[in-house]
């Protein structure tokens, strides 16, 4: 059995306005009809596969968790008093779990297309996990993107994977455009999706190895956990005092044994409207409505309103987005930038 370990939360920034603090991108139905967490969730459901899922959230979000996991049988979540990144969050989803257990870390805000090959994907991940590899899922790398982390493949693992498997030989940061376009062209490198099969022991000896006071703290701030119901509730003046990190430089980065899988899934984080534009179903110029909107000469304009009627004649490459009486219009080039505005952050 695989262990789904689902991160669960975010500031509500980058997709503003729709998504917000109170309400961030998780817990939006962004390519579907359900939210994200929900798709999350519905990938993880095969229970001849996988356990039912850990969720690892913020208090601030534990009621969406509840309303949107719905009767999920088994369910715990582990409801952090503060947010310290990923590397304390996947320490107290492990601190909980039998040391043979393996996990599959899934961030609840991304989208995949193709559910099939993401299984597959996860399943090569169980296998070098339960073998003690650290593994990362990545995903093939189909344009020079430069809002992404990359992974570069080193040598072939021998394992009884269906997929190719290999050693990292090292993690890049977001590249310039120039350097992404060699990426691409060089064939080895994969994005990092965020995405992490380990071994709950094996994670937390390589954690203290490389990060000794985080996973102390991370296992006392459990052993003094309280529990209600599927809460799982850390003791919160300990973990508070956990220096912030994320779980590529604490422990991937480190790791004297550490694999990737790539995947070819369909895969996007959503990190901004240009990436949701990007995943959602478009017409033969590119647009896409959700909404009420008329598009005239316009190539690769999304339209998103929750009420008003849009109309946008003859541009290209723009996003318009509608939610209540928040307007935004930007182009798909300074989609990232929108969580710079002024009064975003926390909004």
């Amino acid at each position: 059995m695989i262990q789904p370990v689902i991160l669960c939360g975010g500031s509500g920034t980058r997709l503003w306005p729709r998504s917000r603090a109170s309400r961030p991108k998780p817990f939006l139905a962004l390519t579907g009809e359900t939210s994200l967490f929900e798709a999350t969730l519905a990938r993880v459901s095969d229970r001849e596969m996988f356990a039912p899922p850990i969720v690892v959230t913020g208090q601030q979000h534990v009621e969406l968790v509840l309303a949107q996991a719905g009767d999920v049988d088994g369910l715990r979540i582990v409801v952090e008093p503060v947010g310290r990144n990923t590397a304390p969050a996947i320490a107290l989803a492990a601190c909980i779990l039998p040391e043979d257990a393996v996990m599959l870390v899934c961030p609840s805000d991304h989208h995949i297309a193709d559910i099939a090959e993401f299984i597959r994907s996860a399943r090569d991940g169980a296998v070098l996990a339960s073998d003690g590899w650290l593994t990362a899922i990545g995903v093939k790398a189909s344009r020079p993107e430069t809002g992404y982390g990359y992974i570069l493949e080193g040598e072939g693992i021998a394992a009884p994977c269906k997929k190719s498997c290999h050693t990292i030989e090292r993690f890049v940061e977001k590249p310039d455009a120039a350097l992404a376009a060699e990426f691409l062209a060089d064939g080895r490198y994969c994005w990092n999706a965020g995405i992490f099969a380990f071994g709950a022991a094996n994670f937390l000896a390589e954690l203290a190895r490389h990060r000794p006071d985080m996973a102390e703290m991370a296992q006392q701030a459990m052993a003094a956990s309280a529990a209600d119901g599927v809460l799982i509730k850390p003791d919160t003046a300990i973990f508070s005092s956990i220096e912030p990190e994320s779980v590529d430089y604490a422990v991937m980065e480190q790791a004297r044994r550490a694999a990737v899988v790539a995947a070819d899934m369909g895969w996007s984080d959503i990190g901004n409207w240009r990436a949701l534009r990007d995943a959602r179903v478009h017409d033969a110029n590119g647009n896409s409505i959700k909404g009420s909107a008329d598009l005239v000469d316009c190539h690769d304009v999304m339209v998103d309103s929750d009420g008003p009627h849009v109309s946008v004649i003859g541009l290209d490459d723009v996003i318009v987005v509608v939610d209540g009486d928040e307007i935004l219009v930007v182009s798909a080039s300074g989609a990232q930038k929108v969580g710079k505005l002024p009064g975003v952050t926390g909004a």
